[in-house]
């Protein structure tokens, strides 16, 4: 990519514990968005690693001013939460150059220093950047973005993001945050009991298959998406899919037709899509959302949250609309939204 002034560019970053996922702005106008696999619980290398992937894909990147939010302090490699969010912000500090700053939700962009005092509120913020640039541009409406790991469903009423709830746990305790998504949640997370066949079969209660098996056979999550690894090490063909959705009910996959296997997927598609639908008919009346407020859908799992739009009888809008992404960073700005958010957010350099 060339660009024609380097001060104007401004790179948003979204540090996950699975991807690590990045907008780049030129001149205010998103002109790029990319996701690359980072399982930050195998350790910290695995970010030096994105972030050497991202250098490739924008060379000029240490020129660039960045604004950097994440969720990834929570992975395993992390003694706490503080830990994670200190060691995150070196590793972003030495990758990124000069002008990075951090995302602290309600206090604003900070330095590197200031990050690590004020952990607690840079800590798993990113939700409250992309509501907060929803709520310049709709007075009222539910976020509910889908990701690959976790759904978040956030009020905006006046203008204002309305949330209950500000770090993991009292987001978890408002409905919030829901631990399912549209890639790794494991299936067996989803229902005690499950029918296939017209029978219904309890559940085994072991890492058999992920929601992506789900979303991949019915062919709603794109393959550009789909980075987690599955659950057997396995391949994302469609036997292999199959056999791993069949081993939840002590099944083979060669005892079933291909259609039955696509109706039990579908089957563990109405369980997620119930369980995220339940989260938000709980928020939209905590917040006492008027019927008019849409519900604005992002993340790879946003085919759920327009499920959920008419579920509830409302109108749906597009993250990618919100934020005017043009036809060639549309799916970009819908998956990375975070990332989207948080490069708008941080003003440019002078």
């Amino acid at each position: 990519m060339r660009h024609r002034d380097k001060a104007r560019q401004r790179i948003g970053w979204d540090i996950g514990g699975a991807h690590l996922k990045a907008a780049y702005l030129d001149d205010a106008v998103l002109a790029d968005v990319a996701q690359w696999r980072c399982e930050l619980w195998r350790g910290l290398s695995e970010l030096d690693e994105a972030f050497a992937a991202a250098r490739q894909r924008w060379p000029d990147l240490a020129a660039c001013t960045h604004a950097v939010t994440m969720t990834g302090e929570l992975a395993d490699a992390f003694e706490h939460r503080e830990a994670g969010v200190a060691s995150i912000v070196a590793s972003a500090a030495r990758a990124l150059g000069s002008d990075v700053a951090f995302y602290a939700g309600d206090d604003g962009f900070v330095d590197a220093a200031a990050a690590c005092a004020r952990w607690r509120t840079v800590a798993s913020a990113n939700w409250l950047a992309t509501a907060s640039v929803v709520a310049r541009h709709v007075d009222d409406a539910l976020l509910v973005d889908v990701g690959s790991t976790t759904t978040d469903v956030i009020p905006i009423a006046g203008g204002r993001v309305v949330a209950r709830g500000r770090d993991d746990a009292s987001r978890l305790a408002a409905r919030e945050l829901v631990y399912v998504g549209a890639v790794r949640t494991p299936l067996c997370a989803l229902a005690a009991r499950i029918r296939f066949r017209g029978r219904a079969y309890n559940v085994m209660n072991e890492l058999f298959a992920t929601s992506a098996d789900v979303f991949r056979l019915t062919g709603e999550v794109a393959a550009a998406h789909d980075q987690a690894a599955t659950a057997d090490g396995g391949a994302k063909d469609p036997p292999s899919t199959r056999r791993r959705l069949a081993r939840m009910i002590g099944c083979d996959a060669r005892e079933a037709t291909d259609p039955e296997w696509l109706a039990f997927a579908r089957a563990w598609r109405s369980a997620l899509a119930a369980r995220v639908c339940e989260n938000v008919r709980h928020v939209i009346a905590d917040a006492g959302l008027a019927p008019r407020a849409p519900i604005v859908g992002a993340g790879c799992g946003s085919f759920l949250a327009y499920e959920c739009a008419q579920r509830t009888k409302r109108r749906y809008v597009d993250f990618a609309d919100i934020v005017g992404a043009a036809a060639v960073c549309r799916d970009g700005a819908r998956l990375c939204a975070p990332s989207v958010a948080v490069a708008l957010l941080r003003p440019a350099r002078a």
